[in-house]
């Protein structure tokens, strides 16, 4: 039974920057708010079969529950104890899971949310210096913010004004006359992730939630790795860690990350968000010629040190960075090519979201419902996502990883693995196209005229499906097939009116 964890920060060796993918696998897809014997069965039936080689999984911690007919999805993380249970089921559903994924080749990530801990922490911290104080110091704003000391040894603050359950403001600050317990807290990490790992058989993990509060307390843990003793792993194999931060440039922990494992970038300057939604969008004047040299050649980390994305959970209820620009399943021509592009691109290692549905309500650009849970029954329990005769998803689950185009591209990537971006092509505006070695092609019309276009692909004559139209399937293709000739030219023809304005052949769509 193994069990990564999606982050990158315990450790200082390069095995954190390996998630360790089973079969020449290369991308991971976050299964926001699954249960988990539905996460075992989508393993079984689809994400396995179709090579996908990691699942992100919500926090599988016990978490709090609100009284009232509706469940939060950020309850998730709201953590109460560091019991594998939760609204997703139980420690043992959880390990059934585990090991039915592995049995397929797909790893198990998840998310570690450190946070409350610290807080918690820090408050019996704060019990024990103030112990025998007097209550001192009272003020208030007749309202719901509220200060007051204990005696000379610590002082309070809260801010509890429009912190209910719709609007989540409110905030508190401790303030000591001694530092607060480093190393405590470091040891309270550690043990928790311990548990996380169920027994030596995961491997990645996420730390959520870094405040500035958290920077230094976390530099602490850098030096702390676990190895994985699991059957599942080679002998020495450690972690696999990924951090999620807005901007790691001047951060205070780059220099720890530089070799604690990979970072998930989660600002608009510096990730995929901004090619999806600045790009992709043509907003500001931007282009898709601009992208010729993506990756480290806009000032990003190194190739092997990052994972990236189009959205995640928090930006496309627009928290984080990027706001209301986030390209997501609400727009699925943009989203679909914006996935397909950073899979078909080498730069990181790749995690495609799966997402449910909600009711959204825009009000000056907020939407009032970002809090709604994942499709429940009355009783507020997490429904199970049931899979219809076209293998999309229903009952309000979305799915995007099932939709053909990603699940192909899903595969082009696999396919390409460790060939080169060759073959640049553009239009000095928004039609480009680029190869993969002599592995796979992918061309792109994000303009607003037709694109006609023949161009030296650098893979083999013959005759080849296009896996976004269509795919291969007995031999013949369901959708355009592109005709390679002995001089590794193709005639391309992308009118800005088709349903997918983009092209990917590989070299196992040939037929």
């Amino acid at each position: 039974m193994k069990f990564f964890i999606l982050v990158a920060l315990l450790g200082l060796s390069f095995a954190q920057h390996n998630p360790h993918l089973k079969h020449g696998r290369t991308s991971i897809v976050h299964l926001f708010e699954w249960r988990w014997s539905d996460i075992a069965a989508e393993c079984e039936r689809f994400l396995g079969p179709n090579g996908f080689g990691g699942v992100q999984i919500s926090p599988p911690n016990e978490h709090i529950v609100l009284n009232s007919p509706w469940r939060p999805w950020w309850q998730r993380y709201q953590p109460i104890s560091y019991n594998l249970c939760s609204r997703s089921g139980s420690e043992s559903v959880l390990r059934d899971m585990i090991t039915r994924c592995n049995n397929v080749g797909v790893n198990s990530h998840y998310d570690a949310v450190c946070e409350p801990i610290y807080y918690q922490t820090n408050m019996v911290i704060f019990r024990n210096v103030v112990n025998g104080q007097p209550h001192s110091n009272w003020w208030d704003n007749n309202s719901n913010q509220v200060a007051f000391g204990r005696g000379n040894r610590g002082f309070i603050v809260f801010n509890n004004d429009d912190c209910n359950v719709y609007v989540k403001k409110c905030s508190w600050h401790l303030f000591l006359k001694k530092d607060l317990n480093r190393l405590y807290f470091q040891s309270k990490v550690v043990e928790f992730i311990g548990k996380m790992s169920l027994d030596r058989d995961s491997c990645p993990f996420s730390v959520r939630l870094l405040t500035p509060l958290l920077q230094k307390p976390i530099l602490g843990l850098c030096g702390t790795i676990y190895l994985l003793e699991s059957h599942w792993f080679s002998k020495g194999v450690k972690e696999y860690n990924t951090l999620p931060i807005s901007n790691t440039e001047g951060h205070p922990l780059s220099t720890c990350l530089s070799g604690a494992g990979q970072i998930s970038l989660l600002s608009a300057s510096a990730s995929w968000v901004q090619m999806a939604s600045l790009v992709f969008r043509k907003w500001n004047n931007e282009k898709l010629m601009y992208t010729k040299n993506w990756g480290e050649g806009w000032g990003f980390m190194p190739n092997g040190n990052a994972v990236v994305f189009i959205d995640n959970h928090d930006n496309q209820r627009g928290h984080g960075a990027g706001g209301a620009a986030i390209v997501t399943f609400w727009e699925s021509r943009l989203q679909k090519m914006a996935v397909a592009y950073m899979l078909a691109h080498p730069y990181g290692v790749t995690r495609v979201m799966s997402s449910f549905r909600w009711n959204r309500h825009i009000v000056n650009g907020k939407d009032q419902n970002d809090w709604m849970g994942p499709p429940s029954h009355p009783d507020g329990s997490t429904k199970s996502v049931p899979i219809n005769p076209d293998e999309t998803c229903g009952d309000g689950w979305v799915c995007e990883h099932r939709w053909r185009q990603i699940k192909n591209m899903v595969i082009f990537r696999n396919v390409v693995n460790g060939q080169p971006h060759s073959n640049w092509w553009d239009n000095n505006s928004n039609q480009v196209a680029f190869g993969r070695g002599n592995r796979g092609f992918i061309i792109f019309n994000n303009d607003d005229w037709d694109l006609d276009v023949t161009l030296n692909t650098g893979l083999p004559a013959g005759t080849y499906c296009d896996v976004i139209s269509g795919q291969k399937e007995a031999g013949r293709c369901t959708g355009k097939q592109i005709h390679v000739g002995s001089d590794g030219r193709a005639h391309f023809r992308i009118s800005n009116r088709d349903e997918d304005p983009f092209v990917a052949i590989h070299v196992e769509s040939k037929l």
